[in-house]
């Protein structure tokens, strides 16, 4: 995690003060679903103007390519985001 968006969690967890789960979902006690992670994806994509088709899956994939254009071992890549090969975080790298 970038040290900026580790402020903004902080700056959440601080305001918030979330008791069990750090994004908390609408039912007490549950964390927030995937699907409302995707709905308010696609609200962000709307309200900000982003025509390309991209998904929250997106966002995997651009930042695993991100760490290692930043120069971060790739079995380290590999290891973030479970992928039991090398060859895999390659593949979803774009690498080959």
């Amino acid at each position: 995690m970038s040290d900026t968006a580790f402020e903004i969690v902080q700056q959440y967890s601080q305001q918030e003060k979330p008791e069990v789960w750090l994004f908390p979902g609408q039912t007490e006690g549950r964390h927030l679903t995937e699907r409302s992670v995707q709905k308010n994806f696609e609200q962000a994509l709307v309200s900000s103007g982003v025509r390309k088709k991209v998904s929250v899956h997106s966002l995997r994939h651009s930042f695993a390519t991100h760490l290692l254009e930043g120069g971060i071992d790739i079995r380290y890549i590999q290891e973030l985001l479970g992928h039991q090969s090398t060859r895999t975080t390659e593949r979803y790298t774009h690498v080959v």
